[in-house]
């Protein structure tokens, strides 16, 4: 990544940490996607990114799989801050990258359009962050004026995403059987192949290649473990993952992740794939996650689902769960690296342009050609009439026909 750009209204440049007192003081102006946001929460997040800004700025100095934590970056005029967007690797290749918030100060002199340094923001990221081949985003469904600018920026829809809540009185009551899962075994690196294909099995082609997930994504290296152990300890969570096994085919068909959160106001979270050729599963999963949450505070249960999935969603809404959330997953893809700020018209293009490897690039230079050296080489009798390759001249016609003449 580059430190900055500048264009001849604003100044585009990493997050530093005097920024982020200057955001706080500003955080009840912001509009992020489009909307105004909990200052609250705003407050809380800047108040995590303060806490945590120098572990992160010394892993972005080298190498690493946490090197892209702290993935912001500023919009500044005159001295003022014009908008922030937080980006970070979606798989471990980063060959794809999302969009976490994109936040504009619409209390910025002159008044900051969300459109415009919207838009700088995205391409400022587009150009500098070279290893993403593909950009993903996540808006909601109302927001008009976030999907208008994504799709001014080349995003396309992807999926359909619905968020769902299972109250604990529902939690309890799917608690109450017991599930049929003969083989369901933990979660550890040795499985990651396991899940790689069932993960892969799961998704369209489409959805697979945006997501471009690897083996490695379904491994947790030793760096990874101990940052999702300090955010457990931080958040007051615990997760448990296991996995459905069938011994016939040699594979995973069903895979669950619950985080069971200890905060009074926090909701459990849970993830869960299913192969789909068992769909028979998704009662059953439910009815373990349920169980698991069982030892835990009461709180509901918040899962997703996408529209290429309606087995899963005609079952959650057949139980009676609560629709929360209804968003919209949109990608763009720059693997090509246009320049899009200047497009080139066809009109405009001359043949030599277009097919340079047509134009002779001087004279052709006759050669000679040796017809002896292509006749096969073979052994002659004695008495056998021998011609000489040396054409006969025009005279030597008339000669030879009175010599046949006479003979005759």
């Amino acid at each position: 990544m580059a430190n900055g750009t500048s264009s001849p209204s604003s100044t585009i440049r990493p997050l530093q940490h005097r920024d982020l007192d200057r955001l706080g003081q500003v955080s009840e102006t912001l509009l992020e996607a489009g909307d105004p946001i909990d200052s609250q929460e705003t407050a809380e997040h800047l108040d995590h990114l303060r806490r945590w800004y120098g572990p992160l700025k010394f892993l972005s100095l080298f190498p690493n799989p946490l090197q892209h934590l702290l993935g912001a970056f500023v919009a500044e005029k005159a001295g003022e801050i014009l908008g922030l967007i937080q980006v970070s690797p979606f798989n471990r290749t980063r060959s794809t990258w999302r969009v976490e918030r994109i936040a504009v100060n619409r209390g910025a002199k002159g008044g900051a359009m969300f459109g415009d340094v919207g838009s700088s923001l995205l391409r400022y990221c587009f150009e500098k962050i070279w290893e993403a081949r593909t950009w993903l985003i996540e808006v909601n469904v109302n927001n008009k004026a976030a999907i208008a600018l994504y799709r001014q920026n080349g995003f396309q829809p992807l999926a359909q995403v619905t968020y769902w809540a299972l109250p604990p009185e529902l939690l309890a009551e799917l608690a109450e059987r017991e599930p049929d899962l003969p083989n369901l075994l933990p979660v550890s690196n040795a499985d990651a192949q396991l899940l790689y294909q069932l993960d892969t099995a799961s998704m369209p082609p489409l959805v697979r290649q945006v997501f471009d997930h690897q083996l490695q994504d379904f491994k947790t290296g030793m760096l990874q473990s101990m940052g999702r152990n300090v955010t457990r300890w931080v958040n007051r969570s615990e997760t448990i993952s296991a996995y459905v096994f069938e011994p016939q085919r040699k594979a995973a068909i069903g895979h669950f992740s619950v985080t069971v959160s200890r905060e009074a106001d926090q909701p459990h979270e849970a993830e869960f794939t299913v192969h789909p050729a068992y769909t028979w599963l998704y009662p059953e999963l439910l009815a373990q996650m349920a169980r698991v949450l069982q030892g835990g505070p009461e709180r509901s249960l918040r899962l997703a689902s996408v529209d290429y999935q309606p087995e899963r969603e005609e079952y959650l809404n057949r139980i009676g769960a609560v629709r929360m959330d209804h968003s919209l997953m949109m990608s763009r893809s720059v693997w090509h690296k246009l320049r899009e700020s200047k497009p080139v018209s066809l009109e405009g293009l001359q043949l030599a342009d277009v097919l340079p490897g047509l134009q002779s690039g001087g004279k052709a230079v006759p050669g000679r050609m040796s017809w002896l050296s292509d006749l096969p080489s073979r052994k002659e009798s004695s008495d056998a009439p021998k011609f000489s390759p040396i054409q006969k001249q025009p005279s030597d016609t008339s000669s030879d026909n009175g010599e046949n003449q006479s003979k005759g």
